[in-house]
């Protein structure tokens, strides 16, 4: 019996030694001998005997019998051979009592190479063993530039921090990932039930992956597995059925597919042409039965969120306009991630084949839904969210706020305007150079002092009444619930604050077209099946989702002046980043008379340079601001929130 599987094993080592052949790559097993001899080694580490995964046994130290075996470590000597027979051997003591006495091996780069106990290895590889023990010596190279080479010092710090070694990357910056999508630090403790978990869960998880041809993808194993778990989450893994893993691997297989790449953004800057939505509307009310089961879900109720609220005027503008086609039902997950995947699937229950998910915290829960409920159209209220599994939408909100700043620009009488900004997250971002840039354009000299509402203990009123400042652009909109008037742009002089102008982002106008488009069939216009590419409305002021109101306090001329600004931005003829843009650090951002992409608009993580103030560090705010960040923040704002 042996003697056959030695001749099985030989096949499969054959087969891979031709492949390497035609491929005109070596067909035996490396050695690190001959590798190390081109690089510097700075430090040898005894690691002691540890576990070490198979997958990741890829040669021997030295050349001396490399040649024995392919690349995939099975052998190709004859099967007549005395080495074929002591293979044979041990392979029937692996059967009968299993291989126990421990290898040795050297570990470069993460990879390991065996210096006693190759034909071991062979008999273990053979049998799709996952690990073996191994006495193990690590050798350090020197750092240097080379992606390789930061990799595996992040590898070292991760190891240093867990103990893994199981897990391999191909792009800078994943270990840090992984702890964040495991809810840990590197400074995190952990106990041997989490690392079993750990490792049961990934084991589960290859085992699906490798299934369907995992291994014919140029991502590793490691990066599929971190893939999946910043889609679905590692709460509950090492539950989840192999029926569960392959439909929701199957799910997300494009994603592996285009590693690392993610799905590009296409801004969808405008609705279709109105003539042609009137005459839509008209068909719909014929052709379409039923009612159209609408779901919103919110992270926060109207009565504690100006945001929510906004949405809901969206939601009952909706049922006004098209009240003969759509029924439609809010439902609230109290900020809670856990509870917005159930209060979607509730929505879903109870029968909505529309969701609107209206905070960007929500995103991940929508992602987890869209993937499992193809036939939903589920969207989420966010920005540059790169998921080709739902779309996205947002209000160019900062062609208001160019259009506020001029009027703040205008109007105070002192050098500092106030601006008080909520988190740092992609969008808020243009609102403040925006902002910042319409006060520049009426007043060179004027500065912008920026605070924020996510830190803790913030003192914005009492910074501002230090510079003297007279006018402040705040939130864009208040609950009715809360009598403040700090809302939009207002002026803090004298007793009372007054309000001088006010962003609207009339979210009811989206709804109604969008589910216009559902309801007459145009929903996929224009869009290709299986595009890698995440859908993402970015409507403005041509649309009539984002307007300015100003109040009875605004000069007539101003106002006058202002509304020919927002005509000629309205129709194109004009846009707020088309000058020489730089930021605080004297970088050039825009060249004159060149219109800034919107792309790099939605996604700017620096500050123009007439602002004074900067992005806070994640140590400062508040655990809901946390959150958010961690999904939508800015820029270094990933790196910085996973490191926190």
């Amino acid at each position: 019996m042996s003697r056959s599987e030695y001749i099985k094993a030989r096949k499969k080592a054959q087969k891979t030694y031709r492949a390497h052949l035609f491929k005109g790559t070596y067909p035996y097993l490396q050695a690190l001998d001959d590798m190390v001899s081109f690089a510097e080694i700075i430090s040898e580490v005894d690691l002691g005997l540890i576990e070490i995964p198979l997958d990741a046994v890829v040669g021997t130290k030295t050349a001396g019998r490399k040649q024995a075996f392919a690349g995939n470590f099975m052998p190709l000597l004859d099967d007549n051979s005395e080495f074929a027979r002591k293979w044979a051997a041990l392979y029937d003591a692996h059967i009968e009592e299993g291989i126990r006495d421990p290898i040795k091996a050297v570990e470069y780069m993460n990879h390991f190479y065996v210096v006693e106990g190759n034909k071991r290895v062979s008999v273990l590889k053979y049998v799709d063993a996952v690990s073996i023990q191994a006495n193990v010596t690590r050798m350090i190279p020197r750092r240097n530039d080379s992606l390789e080479n930061k990799i595996y010092f992040e590898f070292l710090d991760f190891y240093q921090a867990t103990a893994i070694n199981y897990l391999n990357f191909s792009q800078e910056g994943c270990y840090t990932r992984l702890l964040t999508a495991l809810g840990k630090t590197l400074d995190s403790a952990w106990t041997d039930d989490e690392k079993m978990n750990l490792h049961s869960s990934y084991i589960h998880f290859l085992e699906v992956y490798e299934e369907k041809g995992g291994r014919k993808l140029s991502l590793t194993a490691g990066d599929a597995f971190l893939t999946y778990m910043e889609i679905y989450g590692y709460k509950g893994m090492v539950e989840k059925s192999h029926r569960e893993l392959q439909e929701e691997i199957s799910a997300i297989w494009k994603d592996f597919e285009i590693y690392p790449s993610k799905r590009s953004v296409e801004l969808v800057m405008a609705p279709e042409n109105k003539t042609e939505e009137k005459a839509l509307r008209t068909r719909i009310l014929s052709l379409t039965p039923g009612l159209l089961k609408i779901a919103f879900v919110h992270d926060r109720s109207p009565e504690e969120s100006s945001w929510t609220y906004g949405h809901e005027l969206g939601r009952h503008y909706l049922e006004d306009t098209l009240s003969e086609k759509v029924s439609t039902s809010f439902y609230i997950t109290n900020g809670d991630p856990e509870e917005g995947s159930q209060v979607i699937q509730k929505a879903i229950d109870d029968g909505n084949t529309i969701v609107f998910t209206t905070s960007p915290k929500l995103l991940n829960a929508s992602v987890k839904a869209a993937l499992k409920y193809p036939s939903i159209r589920i969207l989420n209220c966010s920005l540059n969210s790169c998921f080709g599994h739902l779309r996205t939408y947002y209000g160019r909100m900062y062609e208001a706020k160019y259009l506020t700043g001029i009027l703040a620009g205008i109007l105070s009488p002192d050098p500092f305007i106030g601006y008080v900004a909520d988190y740092p997250i992609y969008g808020s971002t243009a609102s403040i150079n925006a902002f910042a840039l319409g006060v520049k354009t009426v007043n060179p000299n004027a500065r912008v002092c920026l605070e924020w509402t996510c830190v803790r203990d913030n003192r914005f009123q009492e910074h501002f009444a230090a510079r003297h400042i007279s006018h402040v652009s705040g939130q864009d909109l208040l609950t009715p619930y809360r009598g403040s008037r700090q809302f939009g742009l207002y002026d803090i002089r004298g007793e009372q604050i007054t309000n001088v102008a006010m962003p609207v982002c009339h979210w009811g106008k989206f709804y109604e077209r969008i589910v216009t488009s559902i309801l007459y069939g145009t929903w996929n216009k224009g869009v290709t099946q299986n595009s890698k590419k995440s859908i993402n409305y970015f409507w403005g002021l041509s649309s009539g989702m984002v307007d300015v109101i100003c109040s009875k306090r605004v000069p007539a001329p101003t106002e006058h002046f202002l509304e020919q600004i927002k005509q000629d931005i309205s129709s194109g003829r004009f846009h707020p980043f088309s000058c020489e843009i730089r930021s605080q650090d004297g970088t050039l951002w825009n060249e004159k008379d060149t219109i800034m992409p919107a792309g790099q608009i939605g996604s700017m993580d620096w500050l123009l340079d007439n602002v004074e103030g900067a992005f806070p560090p994640i140590s400062s705010m508040t655990e809901e601001a946390r959150r958010i960040v961690k999904l939508q923040g800015v820029g270094k704002y990933q790196e910085q929130s996973e490191q926190a």
